[in-house]
């Protein structure tokens, strides 16, 4: 598409929007500009059927958008996403999907697709399956890479996927890796750092941990049941984890992303917080603290929305431990943080979740990673081995 064809759509856009204030608005005005501008019944194509465009439609629901209603040959109706339909060139049709998909961020190849066959029924082709790595899910599109072939597409989100997660879609035999795919057909999604094909974070020598320096209560109190074990091993290496935070330069430490969302946070700009991490996200998988901050502010809501950006933070940072690791992160070393962080919350929503063995696990790995146990785990891991609910103990 050409630069005047662009800065039509973009014209286009912004004459739909007007007026229209937050995405709800917005998509109330792009379906009234569908009803008003587009004839209907029209022909158009949805997935190489033909179909009759019979009505758009929107219900105030943001992830779904505007949808239309479109009849089979055979006079059967269905509802799908207006953005997938593909009307003939020239149309106005073909005009307003794509100034449509333009406002959502997708290309506009699927606007731009063959037109319809008058009368015929196109054929369907064979399915393939393929695996991505989702970097960024927003508003609704989520922004992935193949892990095949290393290219980014962008497809419609039917709901908030997880960066660093997974999955598993079906295309045709014919698809040759377009910049987006409308509407996926998903057959599996999963949680595998290692399968991301990233690059380890470094781990940085910072000497020897030593058991007998560190404070373990008042003399003459009994040491801890959790820590004797810990303290009998005595001296262990000390490490500091590789921090990767995009944009952040020492030279303006007031730049920090981290800090910007959490400024967004408290002022009570949610989308804006989110949509920063996500951002640090999309441009490196490898940004911990963006995981375990969008783990933050999904866990108040649902520890089932959270924990999946705490794992995928956990299990990147592993990428970095050798089998049997055996050293010593402290917290001291603020390039831990993150990592441990991440740890901390897929540990909290593993007990809110009541998979106590999970959360013992974690919790006690946490206690030999960072002896010095600065989160408080110490505090909480007799309440999860004696399998005490989340509810009952809320008090930490």
């Amino acid at each position: 598409m050409g630069k005047r064809q662009l800065a039509a759509l973009d014209a286009l856009v912004a004459e739909i929007t007007t007026d229209a204030y937050g995405e709800a608005e917005q998509l109330w005005a792009f379906r009234q500009a569908f009803q008003d501008g587009v004839s209907r019944p029209c022909d158009a194509l949805v997935i190489d059927e033909l179909v009759s465009v019979v009505e758009f439609c929107c219900d105030g629901n943001e992830r779904r958008g505007v949808t239309a209603r479109c009849r089979r040959p055979d006079g059967r109706e269905y509802v799908i996403a207006a953005a997938d339909v593909v009307f003939a060139p020239g149309t106005e049709g073909a005009r307003y999907v794509a100034a449509y998909r333009k406002w959502m961020g997708l290309t506009s190849d699927a606007a731009e697709a063959t037109p319809p066959s008058s009368g015929k029924v196109g054929r369907r082709v064979a399915k393939q399956s393929v695996e991505l790595a989702v970097l960024s899910s927003k508003r609704v599109v989520a922004v992935c890479r193949l892990l095949e072939s290393g290219r980014n597409i962008t497809l419609r989100a039917r709901r908030h996927w997880v960066p660093g997660e997974i999955l598993r879609i079906k295309v045709g035999e014919d698809w040759t890796e377009r910049g987006s795919l409308p509407s996926p057909e998903i057959e599996s999604a999963r949680i595998d750092a290692r399968a991301l094909g990233l690059t380890p974070l470094r781990l940085k020598e910072c000497g020897i941990w030593n058991p007998i320096d560190e404070y373990w209560g008042e003399a003459g109190e009994p040491i801890a049941g959790w820590a004797r074990p810990i303290i009998a091993k005595g001296p262990r290496p000390a490490f500091e984890m590789e921090q990767v935070l995009p944009g952040y330069t020492f030279d303006d430490p007031d730049c920090d992303p981290i800090g910007v969302s959490n400024d967004l946070r408290e002022s009570g700009n949610i989308a804006g917080a989110y949509k920063a991490l996500m951002d640090l996200c999309e441009a490196d998988l490898r940004c911990l603290d963006a995981h375990a901050h969008l783990g933050n502010l999904a866990f108040e809501k649902s520890a089932r929305e959270a924990i999946g950006h705490y794992e995928v933070g956990l299990g990147i940072g592993e990428l970095s431990l050798p089998e049997g690791f055996d050293g010593v992160l402290p917290w001291g070393w603020i390039d831990n943080r993150p990592f441990l962080r991440s740890m901390h919350g897929f540990g909290l929503c593993l007990w809110r979740l009541g998979r106590f063995t999970e959360a013992s696990r974690i919790f006690k790995r946490m206690l030999w990673l960072n002896p010095t146990d600065n989160q408080g785990v110490r505090l909480l891991i007799s309440d999860v081995r004696a399998k005490r609910s989340w509810e009952d103990r809320r008090d930490f």
